[in-house]
């Protein structure tokens, strides 16, 4: 479903050929042909199998499975995946998915594949443009939110106030954001309005980063729903122009024309970038980069995505000065 010209994603893939033969027979039977070739994919940062398969009827499809003993946090994510794309409405750009196979052991979902690509990075003006226009009709596809069985989860948004009861992660904080943690006080107050910058009635896609957009010839393609939530039709937005940050974009012109954000509170998206950073910063200064389990690609990931993001919010704080922090 993706292509590897992203070389700062994760490191933890598994090939086909490592599957159980039990979870490879339960992917086959849901597709009903056998897998001719896998191609491993590197796209993304989840354990286990993300693989291109090539049937021997000549059809192709895209499986991702992982081991839930190993990784439970990730089968969850896989399972409510699976609900959440069961739920999207017909005309939502998104893999159709094909089937799933669960036998508590393993877990695996089966898409069709999408012949796109990941946008390069950093971002070029061409390919942010389309999937910046994409976003406007994805959000209003999706707005009221349709029910997910699933039920809804809370948003990968807000970490400053887990920070700052964390001696050790504070003092990494200081190391790799210094500017975030001379701000503390100021990014707390900001995380205080989290649940009102958070109420709307769009479904979000919650982790709408480069690496979950495919480009087609003709299409912009959101993979990987796990982290969908209900919240404000912009949400995805503001995350999503965290990357164009990290290009070494400034965003803030991207953001002053877009039409999501006409007529949306300036304070209201300040909530959002920070609450964006704190999450980020928060998870990379719990990992421990002497541990065997910890991805260092993804360390790097969300320390950059992070910084990238408090740098984009202190400058519209220098733009507009230090006045009241409120939505109202």
């Amino acid at each position: 479903m993706t292509t590897d010209n992203d070389a700062s994603t994760g490191s933890r893939r598994r090939p086909w050929h490592e599957l159980p033969r039990s979870v490879r027979r339960g992917i086959e039977d849901v597709l009903g042909a056998t897998v001719a070739a896998a191609t491993s994919q590197k796209g993304g940062f989840s354990d286990g199998l993300a693989a291109r398969l090539r049937l021997a009827d000549g059809r192709r499809a895209f499986a991702k499975a992982v081991d839930a003993d190993a990784a439970p946090a990730i089968a969850a994510f896989h399972r409510r995946e699976g609900a959440v794309n069961g739920a999207l409405p017909p005309g939502v750009p998104v893999p159709r998915l094909l089937g799933s196979y669960d036998d508590q052991g393993w877990v695996a979902l089966v898409f069709e594949d999408v012949d796109g690509a990941l946008p390069v990075q950093p971002w070029r003006e061409d390919e942010l443009a389309r999937v910046l226009d994409a976003m406007t009709g994805l959000a209003r596809r999706l707005t009221p939110a349709p029910r997910l069985d699933s039920g809804d989860v809370s948003p990968r948004l807000g970490g400053w106030a887990r920070l700052a009861d964390s001696p050790r992660s504070l003092a990494k904080l200081g190391v790799i954001a210094p500017d975030a943690a001379r701000a503390l006080d100021r990014h707390l107050a900001l995380e205080a309005l989290l649940p009102e910058a958070t109420a709307g009635e769009t479904l979000t896609h919650g982790d709408l980063y480069p690496f979950n957009v495919l480009l087609t010839g003709e299409r912009v393609v959101v993979v990987d729903w796990p982290h969908a939530w209900t919240g404000p039709a912009y949400a995805d937005l503001v995350m999503l122009l965290g990357s164009v940050a990290l290009s070494g974009l400034d965003p803030e012109p991207y953001a002053a024309r877009h039409p999501l954000l006409s007529g949306v509170e300036r304070e209201a998206v300040d909530v959002l970038i920070s609450a964006q950073a704190g999450f980020l910063l928060a998870a990379a200064c719990s990992m421990d980069s002497a541990d065997a389990g910890t991805d260092p690609r993804l360390e790097a990931m969300m320390t950059g995505l992070g910084r990238a993001s408090v740098r984009w919010l202190s400058s519209r704080w220098n733009g507009v000065g230090r006045g009241r922090v409120g939505l109202g």
